[in-house]
Parts: structure tokens; C-alpha cells; sequence
């Protein structure tokens, strides 16, 4: 890429209408770092702050649809995978990744919701885990997904070093698992595994209901920052930062989690 080309970051994920999360929060992430925003949606979800009340998939004919000309057009600096609701769409979007040969894949395993709403099936889980985890630069999985796709509960930072090991064996070459479910006293700490090495980033702890679409917005800054030429362990870094103040300025808004606040003024 040239000194002077715009990145552009394609995102792969479901549509969250009220704002929070899903795509909007990717490319208001993407944007945020500069970057150019190109988006493709796997699925219509229908939900607000409160919760998922249901979805709309799309078939993977539709996203193939959807990706051919942004990638026939577009170098694409880096992508990062949300909400994929189906085996097929799973399936096909390997295939775009491996046809193209995308690079600085972020996987963000969107199992889910925060309101406990399951977003992908035991099925679809299998064949994410098989057809994405090798191909991506890393895979970030809070304390929940990370239960759901090692098989184990996470209490301690042991449980969370096994279950890392557990999906690095899935094919994983990096793995984040992201703490927030963990967070203890004044810090929110996330694991960071390299090469099977960890490293624990730690944070201020921000006691709020403001929490809605930080895991989207996490991988987004990291999938910004490796398009912007950062190595992973910077841009998780980095994009751990965003988030933490994005929590602090959220607009609290919602009868719900409110959505974080995107600063567009780094």
C-alpha cells in the first residue's frame, strides 16, 4: 500500500439497526482510525439496548454478492468477520478470503449476545472454528464465546491459559480473550496469546452500563490498526485504549446497555 492510500477495512457482520453494534459500530470504529469502511451483511439482526429479538439471515449467494465487487474494486488493507449466522455463509466467506487472499483477518467469534440471545448454531460453531480460525491473524473471543468454543468454564486465569491453548489447537495462531467478564477491583485485564505466549493487558476498570458493541468495536480498532501497518500486539494495544475511553464517553443513551461513544477526534 502506498504511503498515501486511504486503508481500506472490509467488515463481514450483522446489521444492528439501533446502532451499537455489528457493522455501524465497525465502521464508525474503521473511520474513526482513518481508514476507509466497506461493509457486507450476513445477517438483519432486530434489537436495540436491551436485546436480540430476532434476526434475518442472509444466504451466502447474498454476501458473495455483496463482497465480489468491493474486492474486485478495492485492495483491501484488512477484514474482520462479526455475526456469521450460518454454515453457509461461513463456507463462502472462507472461500472469498482464500480466492482473494485477504490478509490481516481479524475473527471476531460472535456466538451471543450480551441479553443471551444465541446468535450461531453448535453447527455453524464447528465449521467457523475449522474454515476461519487458521486463516486469521487472531481470534477474540470474550470470556463466554471462549467457554462456548474450548468446552471448559472459565474462573481463573488457568481456565483462561487452557481454554487459549484449547482453540490455538483449533488452528488459531493468535488468540485475545477478551476480560470484561473477569474484570476484578479497579482493572479490566485481557490475554493476549502470541506463539503461546501470554501477555495480560490491563486497563481501568469502568463500573457502566455502557457496554453495548465494545466487543465489535475491539476488533474493529485491531483490524484499523493492522491495515494502518501496526503489528498485532500494537494494535491490540491500541484498540484496547480506544475502547476503554469509548466506555468513558459513551452517550448513555437506551433503556438498555447503552452504546459506547466513538471518538472521531483522536
Amino acid at each position: 500500500m502506498d504511503k498515501n492510500e486511504t486503508p481500506v477495512c472490509l467488515t463481514i457482520a450483522g446489521l444492528d439497526p439501533s446502532g451499537g453494534a455489528g457493522i455501524i459500530a465497525d465502521i464508525k470504529t474503521f473511520t474513526a482510525f482513518g481508514c476507509f469502511a466497506a461493509s457486507a451483511i450476513s445477517s438483519i439482526t432486530f434489537q436495540n439496548t436491551q436485546g436480540v429479538f430476532g434476526a434475518e439471515h442472509q444466504t451466502a449467494a447474498c454476501v458473495r454478492s455483496q463482497v465480489e465487487p468491493i474486492v474486485d474494486d478495492y485492495i483491501i488493507s484488512a477484514l474482520k468477520t462479526g455475526m456469521l449466522p450460518t454454515g453457509e455463509v461461513i463456507d463462502e466467506t472462507a472461500s472469498i478470503i482464500a480466492e482473494n487472499k485477504l490478509q490481516n483477518v481479524v475473527v471476531d467469534p460472535v456466538v451471543r449476545s450480551t441479553s443471551g440471545y444465541d446468535l450461531i448454531s453448535d453447527n455453524a460453531l464447528k465449521i467457523l472454528i475449522k474454515k476461519l480460525f487458521p486463516v486469521a491473524a487472531v481470534v477474540t473471543p470474550n470470556i463466554p464465546e471462549a467457554e462456548r468454543i474450548s468446552g471448559i468454564t472459565i474462573k481463573t486465569e488457568t481456565d483462561i491459559d487452557r481454554a487459549a491453548e484449547i482453540i490455538r489447537s483449533m488452528g488459531a495462531v493468535s488468540v485475545l480473550i477478551k476480560g470484561g467478564h473477569f474484570a476484578t477491583g479497579n482493572k479490566a485485564t485481557d490475554f493476549l496469546f502470541i506463539d503461546g505466549e501470554r501477555t495480560a493487558l490491563e486497563s481501568e476498570f469502568i463500573a457502566t452500563n455502557a457496554t453495548h458493541g465494545t466487543g465489535c468495536t475491539l476488533a474493529a480498532a485491531i483490524t484499523a490498526n493492522l491495515a494502518l501497518g501496526e503489528g498485532l500486539s500494537a494494535s491490540v494495544r491500541i484498540a484496547k485504549s480506544f475502547v476503554t475511553e469509548a466506555i468513558r464517553f459513551a452517550p448513555n443513551i437506551g433503556k438498555g446497555h447503552s452504546p459506547i461513544g466513538i471518538n472521531f477526534d483522536r
